[in-house]
């Protein structure tokens, strides 16, 4: 397997963060190529002067005789077609993705027998909107790309996926499956399902209430604008660690809800959500150095580092 920098990268799927990351790739001088499965998505990415086939297995066949580095960039429920397609046509091509689950997919990838060259990735990145025209070369910058460390990667790929994400302008957290499911639970879908019930409460409460609406309602709600079947996409796969900390939340609105029916106040809701924004915008992100990717216990040293809030920005 090569390791060069500007090995060519296949994007499977071009909408907006797979697409933008194509833009991305390009512009940091990867040669870029990808499939898109909407034949009007694939037209745009072409108008816009990217190399983008309606032709799976075409697009497929070319990155295996290129050695591309494939991403795939598709929701959850679109991921096992594409695998079968890639064990059928490329099964040797060193493999990534920007699913917001990392369990799932790695599942799907070991039942494929693709693991040997799998990377779990997640760009912790986005906007409401979808689609080609959506798609920024910018999207990933100052971004924190979680890249997988989980039991058998190997440091080969490993490397060639920290090195795409580091050149796409973000900064790497290293983190096994499980435990990035459970974060992103509580710090992105939890974040959509709340924003769907603000939305919806705010339109129950009818055109005065939208009337009056203004920072607090527009930011609590911004992630509502997103198509309903991506979010479902988003939040679904990842539903044992979501239902974990939904149920933790509904406890604690609930104990806000007795408490301010009893004595009149929120009870201590307030002060904790008011510490945990503090927590945030004070976090620390530590880089990580001294680890070089192959030697004994990197895996397991990557993970703690992670663990602890550490972030990559340079490869050894």
């Amino acid at each position: 397997m090569t390791s060069d920098p500007s090995a060519p990268v296949c994007v499977l799927g071009t909408g907006l963060i797979g697409g933008s990351l194509l833009r991305a790739a390009v512009a940091a001088g990867y040669t870029g190529f990808g499939y898109n499965r909407s034949a009007p998505g694939a037209a745009a990415a072409r108008a816009d002067g990217f190399d983008v086939s309606g032709d799976l297995p075409g697009v497929l066949r070319r990155a295996a005789s290129t050695d591309a580095l494939l991403v795939l960039g598709v929701p959850m429920p679109a991921i096992d077609h594409l695998l079968a397609e890639i064990a059928t046509f490329a099964p040797g091509c060193a493999l990534t993705d920007v699913v917001s689950v990392k369990g799932p997919v790695l599942d799907a990838v070991r039942e494929h027998g693709l693991d040997r060259r799998y990377v779990g990735g997640h760009p912790m990145a986005g906007t409401a909107r979808s689609g080609w025209d959506a798609t920024d070369a910018d999207l990933f910058r100052d971004a924190v790309w979680a890249i997988g460390v989980d039991e058998g990667t190997h440091a080969e790929t490993w490397l060639r996926v920290a090195r795409l994400a580091l050149d796409c302008g973000s900064v790497l957290v290293p983190v096994r499956a499980e435990e990035h499911d459970g974060a992103v639970a509580r710090i992105s879908h939890l974040p959509h399902v709340f924003a769907e019930a603000l939305a919806a409460a705010g339109t129950a409460g009818g055109p005065l209430a939208l009337g009056l609406a203004a920072g607090s309602f527009r930011d609590g709600t911004r992630v509502a604008g997103s198509a309903p079947d991506l979010v479902r996409a988003i939040c679904e796969p990842n539903a044992a660690a979501l239902l974990r900390v939904l149920d933790e939340s509904l406890a604690a609105l609930t104990a806000a809800r007795d408490s301010l029916r009893a004595d009149g106040t929120l009870g201590p809701l307030v002060d904790a959500g008011y510490s945990g924004r503090v927590d945030f915008e004070d976090r620390q992100r530590p880089e990580i150095t001294g680890i070089a990717p192959g030697e004994h216990d990197w895996l397991d040293r990557y993970a703690e580092a992670g663990r602890a809030g550490g972030v990559i920005t340079t490869l050894p």
